[in-house]
């Protein structure tokens, strides 16, 4: 079985109780869906920031430069909103636990496409048009097998990864 397949497979509760939480959520409704960007932005952010200080950007070329939480506070700006306060992120002591953070972060940007055909028309989507690459999804996954070699570090990766699905679970759910 292959990393992304081992990856996809162990968290599918997780990754559907995510997208369970976040369904309530109306995007053709101005309210509803600036509720669902402030909790995205209670998340993405730390989440962010987690894997910058992790050295994500030794394991996925120009990380940096496709952050989306600034584009996030845009869209938030744009509605005349402020982002909550942050949730506490995990902390990603390894590569192989900084991969699986970033596996659920990268691919949330198939999501994030998606969810954009659902958002009214005068809506700000940048946050949500700011889709991955076919190519550079590849790029990563194909990575994953080279990355997580081991057993252990495949563990590692997943425990991280559900980690970091939790922690937008968690910001679905917030009401602070």
């Amino acid at each position: 079985m292959s990393a992304r397949t081992a990856l996809k497979a162990a968290t599918s509760d997780a990754h559907d109780r995510v997208d369970a939480a976040f369904a309530a959520h109306d995007l053709t409704d101005a309210t509803s869906y600036g509720n669902f960007l402030q909790r995205h932005a209670a998340a993405l952010g730390p989440l962010e920031q987690a894997l910058a200080d992790a050295g994500a950007g030794a394991l996925i070329p120009d990380f940096d430069e496709h952050r989306r939480a600034p584009l996030l506070a845009d869209d938030l700006r744009q509605l005349g909103l402020t982002a909550p306060p942050p949730l506490p992120a995990p902390r990603f002591a390894s590569d192989e636990q900084a991969i699986g953070g970033l596996y659920v972060l990268e691919g949330s940007r198939l999501g994030g496409a998606v969810l954009r055909r659902g958002v009214s028309a005068g809506l700000p989507t940048a946050f949500l048009s700011a889709s991955q690459s076919s190519g550079r999804w590849a790029c990563f996954v194909a990575s994953l097998d080279q990355l997580l070699y081991s057993r252990q570090r495949l563990d590692a990766a997943i425990a991280a990864a559900i980690d970091s699905f939790g922690l937008f679970e968690w910001a679905a759910k917030d009401k602070a």
